[in-house]
Order: C-alpha cells, then sequence, then structure tokens
C-alpha cells in the first residue's frame, strides 16, 4: 500500500467523471479500430465482441473504471454477478476483474474526507490511526484504527461525492456498454440499472447500513454459529461506518483448508441464506467473497457487510418457498404458479420461453433436490446455468425482465453456488432446506 503509484484521486463532479468515461470510450474504440484493421488485412472478419475484448482494451476497461469507483464500478460488479444470465461470457469475464480492483484515494483526500465528517480535531479520539487502508471497494475504503478509550474499529470511510455521481455514473457505464455492441439489442437492462441505482443510492447511506448491522445481530443473537461486528455509534455518520475490529480468513482462502472447514463455511452459508429469505425476509444480497470471513478457531462465519441489504415481501419469499419446494418433489405446475406468483410473466412471454426458464429454475435447483451431499466442485452447475441463461437470453422473445427482487436474490445466491465451487464443498443442501418446504 506504500506504492504511490497504487493510489489514485477518485475524481468528484459530474463532468470530471464524465470526462474520464469518455476518454475510455474513445481509447477502447481506437483500439478497436486498430485490431479490426490488423485482422482484415490477414482475411479475418472479426466480430464486434473480439476487437473489444483485446486483452489491451480489457486493461483499459477494467483500470478506468477501478479508477472512478463510485457507482461507475460497482455497476461493472454488479453485471458481472448477474452476467450469467444477461451477458455474453466474454464480457462477464472482463467485469468480473472488478470484484476486487479499487485502487485507495491518496492520504490528502482521505484527510479531507474525514474533516468533513468528524472535524478538524479528529484526530484527538483516537490513540492510533492507520492511513494505509486494509481493503478499498467500489464505494469506500476500510481503515484499521484504536480509540483513546481502547476500542479497536473498523472504519468505512466513503469515497468523496460518491452518492452524487450515482445516477450520471450508471447512464455513462450503460453507455459504454451499448456502444461496445457486446450487450445484445434484445436484451433490455434498463431495468436492472434503474435498480441498481436505486440500491447504489441505499449502499452509500452509512446510517441506513449501521441499522441493518444492529438488526441482523438482534435476528442472530442466539446463534453462536455466526458472528458481526458491532457499531460505534459515537463515530458513525452518513459516510462514515465505525464497527469493531472483527479478525478471521478471508472465505475464497479457505481453499487450502481442510474439506471439513469448507463444507462447514459453505453449510452455515446456505443455511443463513434460507433464514433470510423464509424467516427474516431480509437479504444481504451482495455476494462479494470479501463480505465473509472464517474464524477457525471458533468455527464462526463472520459477517461483515450490509449495504446491500433488501427487505421482501411475504409474496416474494412464499414464491420462491413454492418454487423450490416444487423443484424438489419435481412438481412443475407448481413451479410455474410460482413463477408467476413472484413476477416472472408479468410480460408476455411465449409458452417455450416459459419453459426454458422453467429448466433453468430446475438446473439452479439441483442442490436442493440433490439427496446427500452435493459436490460442487465436480457438478459443474454453474457454468452449465450460466451458458443456458445465455443461450436463453439470445432468442427472439425469449428475454423477459425479472423482477428487481428476484434478479438481486439470484445474485446472492449465485454468488453462494461460486463461493461453494470455488471451495469444493460438499453439503446437504436438501437437508438444510426441508424444514421450509410446504405440503
Amino acid at each position: 500500500m506504500s506504492d504511490k503509484k497504487k493510489y489514485a484521486k477518485v475524481p468528484s463532479g459530474r463532468l470530471s467523471r464524465l470526462a474520464k468515461l469518455g476518454s475510455l470510450v474513445t481509447r477502447v474504440a481506437s483500439g478497436m479500430v486498430a485490431e479490426g484493421a490488423k485482422q482484415l488485412a490477414t482475411g479475418h472478419r472479426p466480430h464486434v465482441s473480439e476487437l473489444m475484448l483485446t486483452p489491451a482494451n480489457v486493461k483499459r476497461v477494467a483500470d478506468q473504471l477501478a479508477d472512478l469507483r463510485g457507482a461507475a464500478m460497482k455497476v461493472g460488479q454488479l453485471l458481472s454477478m448477474d452476467g450469467g444470465d444477461l451477458l455474453p461470457p466474454e464480457l462477464t469475464e472482463l467485469l468480473s476483474r472488478l470484484q476486487a480492483n479499487a485502487k485507495p484515494m491518496p492520504i490528502s483526500q482521505l484527510n479531507s474526507s474525514l474533516e468533513q465528517q468528524w472535524g478538524c480535531d479528529w484526530q484527538q479520539q483516537f490513540s492510533q490511526f492507520s492511513f494505509y487502508p486494509i481493503a478499498a471497494a467500489s464505494i469506500g475504503q476500510v481503515h484499521k484504527a484504536t480509540t483513546v478509550d481502547g476500542r479497536q474499529l473498523a472504519l468505512k470511510i466513503q469515497y468523496p461525492e460518491i452518492n452524487e455521481s450515482i445516477d450520471s455514473d450508471v447512464n455513462n457505464v450503460a453507455t459504454l456498454l451499448k456502444i461496445s455492441g457486446l450487450v445484445p439489442k434484445q436484451v433490455d437492462v434498463s431495468g436492472l440499472l434503474d435498480e441498481a441505482k436505486k440500491q447504489l443510492h441505499a449502499e452509500t447511506d452509512y446510517l441506513l447500513e449501521a441499522q441493518y448491522v444492529k438488526q441482523y445481530r438482534h435476528l442472530l443473537a442466539a446463534d453462536i454459529n455466526y458472528l458481526l461486528p458491532d457499531i460505534a455509534d459515537d463515530l458513525t455518520t452518513k459516510h462514515i461506518l465505525a464497527m469493531t475490529f472483527v479478525g478471521g480468513m478471508d472465505v475464497d482462502e479457505l481453499v487450502h483448508q481442510s474439506q471439513s472447514i469448507r463444507d462447514h463455511v459453505i453449510e452455515l452459508a446456505f443455511s443463513l441464506m434460507f433464514r433470510e429469505v423464509f424467516e427474516f425476509r431480509l437479504v444481504q444480497t451482495d455476494p462479494n467473497f470479501a463480505n465473509y470471513r472464517y474464524d477457525i478457531n471458533t468455527k464462526q462465519l463472520v459477517l461483515l457487510d450490509f449495504g446491500a441489504t433488501r427487505v421482501y415481501p411475504q409474496y416474494i419469499a412464499e414464491g420462491y418457498r413454492q418454487l423450490m419446494t416444487g423443484a424438489v418433489i419435481d412438481d412443475q405446475p407448481r413451479m410455474l404458479a410460482a413463477l408467476k406468483h413472484i413476477g416472472f410473466f408479468s410480460q408476455p412471454i411465449e409458452p417455450q420461453a416459459q419453459q426454458a426458464l422453467l429448466a433453468l429454475c430446475l438446473q439452479a435447483c439441483e442442490p436442493l433436490k440433490y439427496q446427500g451431499l452435493y459436490d460442487f466442485g465436480e457438478s459443474g452447475m454453474v457454468h452449465r446455468i450460466r451458458d443456458a441463461g445465455s443461450q436463453l437470453s439470445m432468442k427472439r422473445g425469449y428475454w423477459h425482465t425479472p423482477p428487481a427482487d428476484a434478479i438481486f436474490l439470484h445474485r446472492k445466491l449465485g454468488g453462494l453456488y461460486l463461493l461453494a465451487a470455488k471451495l469444493k464443498a460438499r453439503v446437504n443442501v436438501n437437508k438444510i432446506f426441508l424444514s421450509y418446504m410446504t405440503e
């Protein structure tokens, strides 16, 4: 972190951020023209995606969005997670580079933000404050500090003016995707982008996130399997979230741990997800692996980030209970009725498209149906779902924009499947779900 090249000032102001994206579009387009001319000279007529997704262009896009941070980077992350059934695999791969690629802001900009939130004498509240962040993400970066009264804290500090750039950033990224030609013309992502704006506005309100942390602490108070930070109210503002520092290992670094540890982590994650949907009706929808840690000594799953938390209405939760139950008992009419209940067929859609979506849901529910330990490492399910969903979105008359609550829940489930596959976990998901099945 001491290398100054790794720091980058966060551009603030709509025009400066637009200019950054505008220059990106120009440089990407120039790269496409040059690559196209090169390939035509060899007698090859390239597809637009081949021109866009050269190594140089991939680096340009990922680096520029990482420099911008904020909604520009966040919408890239959002699309990369949702891209399994929305976008071509090549674009998903490009955007996935953004999952942990933010650059921290320089100390001068950090100090300015702290003075704005806490006042010029803010350092008097701390006996130790690390100016080098322990993590940097799309909306803010995290610093470790110790208060004068001895509390060890993790401070999530928001990038300046990020909340004011959300709408324009999302619109600018949408323009970039449209110009690139990578998003098929028949794929309408406008609904997803509108929801991204709403979600991102909520995520930049750290006072709201603090309330969600407290709510989860209350809901999980009697369950020793989960560990959550506590909120330091005296230091928390709308743009700084102060929490007790919690240790543990990054969950995606558990790949070299024993099979039993890897299985336990994913078992706890599935158990929590089902409780969130069917009991709490409150779901932390961000699937980023960095939101979780695991304490090997206490065998607890550590929950860190609640910015993307959504309240789910009863009818959505019940719809998914019916959908999953129908998949487990192989009752396809029940599954179709559940999809309609959730809001999937509110727009005209061809009967064969309904059946195709049903088949996709059956694949996604494969771990729930399986009797015994489901081997995520060997199943290849994640890739099969991605390929089937991608093909479905390309067929004329088959594209259907799902309701927003479904999009974010699928994002959560997809992220959990990806983590389970990465850890090569073997978990009896069917057993975990049984208590939530309906008659």
